[in-house]
């Protein structure tokens, strides 16, 4: 196919594009939670995002080739143990139980019949929970708030509970800080748990126990069987002959292991990682086709790659278009996955094993623009502080009617991801899209720190938070200047929380970027601290340093107590409900912007929490920014953008 030469000649960054704000807004129909059912294992289920519907989680089914929706409006299945949740639904023939976010209670739908309350209201919220056949119950991780005091804050009490038919939740297991992915032997007569204790992430030390059901339903002779202090351990699955299989780090790669009496056998010894960090509860980047064979998937190099592992540890590569698997489930004779590339946005597939054949049953995306206006990532990698490689992804400016003057240079907006563990993929986003397409160049960076790149690449954050990262960041933009990709005076750089704080850094200490988006960011490590959810609220002795040695580094780190040094403008979005990163974060740097003169602008969004849901504030953030970078580098054309109230620019 021959492409088509633009035929117009715009500035870089004043590109009109059909890529609206609206249509991106629109287009965000998260994915999520993969689980199989019915009475022949073919029951495909996932939660869909409805951004249209306020962000609300609906669970639907596919079955005989026909999608319903289980989980109607108000229902809205999402759960906030940790705040991050994920599962939060759980199947069993033809009931399902669900988290509702609203209320934080587990429901129980059966059949046709109409969804009805398991739980009592009350304190507790309930993920991870799993159905105990044999015993007819759940068992799932309970958090229950207002039941413990640690010094200086209330913190939620966590543990292993079972929830009988009548709603009566009787504890299994207590004793730790966390506790996650309570799984059941196929014959009913052992449970295998994770827990994990401050001031540890779960991808930094967790604790895989075992212990036997008795009769009665409760447990005997809890043992510890993998992990420890520096060791993660996550996805405990059992095999359809007993074995309890799992994954590691232990290597400095999170690997296949399995159980072996009191040993562990590792199946297939690689550099490449079968996890990402769990955030969330419920991820499972592999399953059993067989029960001595393996359907996973691994990320190498930062793609993924779907395979089949036999008991003979031989790995045999499954073709299929995908760059980024985010989580899978083995069926009989199939597996369904949520994969992505970089000409294919978030989608759930089904592939047949026998003959690979690929079926797509659902798409974040209900249609793309033309080829002609994507951008596709190219994956580079340059050096960086202390000698490392970092890894990241440009989209370079792409627009099938436009063309910039020659010479000319695009800006790049440099973007730091959250977490800081999270990973950028390839996976074709309309968010990025959106700015590629109206002729800027987008670096997405996996900076140290990130995941999918072994634990040492992840350590090299450790203590360097707001340092590692920032440089890479730097470094990255650098580059693209250096080899004629970038315009060195319109360098841009936006993040989210974590990378928000990035951000602040990048601008504060530095002065590469001459303008910045934080999106809920992360301004006082202190009052971070002092703020935060149970879940993270130890965090930063990971991140910068235990406590005792913690004071000094967060003045010298934390941007608010040096915005005498950022003169580069600024805009903020913060929603208002916000209980991971609290919106006085942002407003505290942007009161002390507005008294500095720097020029800021603020957009303060009730009914959002961290990260943004609801349609209308998707596109309407995506616009303001626009708007700003647009009045910062003094650009002006027809693609208007909505005005958003900058402080302090002149004109």
């Amino acid at each position: 196919m021959t492409s088509i030469a633009p035929t117009k000649t715009a500035a870089f960054g004043l590109w009109p594009s059909p890529i609206s704000a609206a249509l991106v807004a629109a287009g965000a129909a998260p994915l999520t939670q993969l689980a199989l059912g019915g009475a022949d294992g073919q029951e495909i289920f996932w939660l869909a995002g409805r951004s249209g519907e306020g962000g609300r989680n609906t669970l639907l089914r596919r079955l005989a080739g026909s999608v319903s929706e289980l989980t109607p409006a108000p229902f809205n299945v999402s759960t906030r143990v940790h705040e991050y949740g994920g599962g939060a639904y759980a199947v069993a023939g033809d009931t399902v139980y669900f988290s509702n976010f609203a209320d934080q209670r587990i429901y129980m739908k059966a059949g046709a019949a109409d969804a009805a309350p398991l739980t009592a209201p009350g304190m507790q919220r309930h993920a991870d929970f799993i159905v105990d056949h044999q015993r007819q119950r759940l068992i799932g991780v309970r958090e229950m708030h207002g039941a413990r005091h640690s010094p200086g804050r209330i913190d939620p009490d966590n543990t292993i509970c079972a929830i009988a038919q009548d709603g009566t939740e009787t504890v299994l297991a207590q004793g730790h800080d966390f506790y996650a992915a309570p799984r059941l032997s196929p014959d009913g007569r052992a449970l295998a748990w994770l827990s994990w204790d401050h001031p540890s992430m779960p991808w930094q030390g967790t604790q895989l126990w075992l212990a036997d059901v008795l009769p009665d339903g409760s447990l005997s002779s809890p043992r510890l069987v993998a992990g420890g202090a520096d060791v993660s351990v996550c996805q405990p699955q059992w095999s359809p002959a007993g074995s309890l299989h799992f994954v590691s780090d232990h290597s400095g790669w999170w690997n296949l292991y399995r159980l072996c009496g009191a040993n562990t056998e590792a199946l297939c010894p690689m550099e490449a990682e079968f996890s990402t960090p769990p955030w969330t509860f419920g991820g499972a980047m592999y399953g059993f086709c067989a029960p001595d064979e393996i359907v996973c998937t691994y990320i190498e190099n930062g793609v993924s790659k779907l395979a089949r592992l036999t008991s003979g540890a031989v790995l045999e590569e499954i073709a299929n278009p995908y760059q980024e698997i985010r989580e899978l489930r083995v069926g009989p004779g199939f597996v369904a996955l949520l994969g992505g590339g970089p000409a294919i946005a978030l989608e759930l597939a089904r592939i047949d094993l026998s003959n690979g054949e690929l079926d797509v049953l659902a798409r974040s995306l209900g249609e793309l623009p033309a080829h002609a206006y994507l951008s596709l990532a190219q994956s580079i990698h340059y050096p960086s502080s202390g000698g490392r490689i970092v890894h990241a992804f440009f989209y370079p400016p792409q627009n099938a009617d436009y063309a910039a003057a020659p010479g000319s240079k695009p800006p790049v907006i440099v973007v730091s991801h959250g977490g800081p563990t999270s990973m950028a993929s390839n996976t074709l986003k309309l968010a990025t899209q959106f700015w590629t397409s109206r002729g800027f160049g987008v670096l997405d960076v996996n900076y140290g720190g990130s995941s999918g790149f072994g634990r040492e690449y992840r350590n090299a954050l450790k203590g360097q938070w707001g340092v590692v990262d920032v440089d890479d960041c730097i470094a990255g933009a650098l580059y693209l200047v250096d080899h004629g990709f970038a315009d060195g005076e319109r360098l841009i750089i936006r993040g989210g929380s974590a990378g928000g704080l990035t951000t602040l850094c990048a601008l504060t200490f530095h002065d590469v970027f001459k303008a910045g988006a934080s999106y809920y960011g992360v301004s006082d490590l202190k009052g971070l601290d002092q703020d935060s959810h149970k879940f993270e609220s130890h965090y930063n002795e990971y991140l910068i340093a235990p406590a005792a040695q913690a004071q000094a580094l967060y003045q010298a780190r934390s941007p608010i107590h040096h915005t005498e040094r950022l003169t580069r403008p600024m805009i903020f979005f913060q929603g208002l409900d916000d209980k991971v990163v609290p919106p006085q974060q942002s407003s505290l740097m942007v009161d002390a912007l507005k008294a500095r003169g720097v020029p800021v602008a603020y957009l303060a969004i009730e009914g959002e929490g961290h990260g943004f849901r609801k349609a209308q504030n998707i596109a309407r953030t995506l616009e303001a920014e626009l708007y700003f970078y647009r009045r910062v580098f003094g650009l002006s054309g027809p693609d208007a953008a909505a005005a958003v109230a900058i402080d302090n620019l002149p004109g």
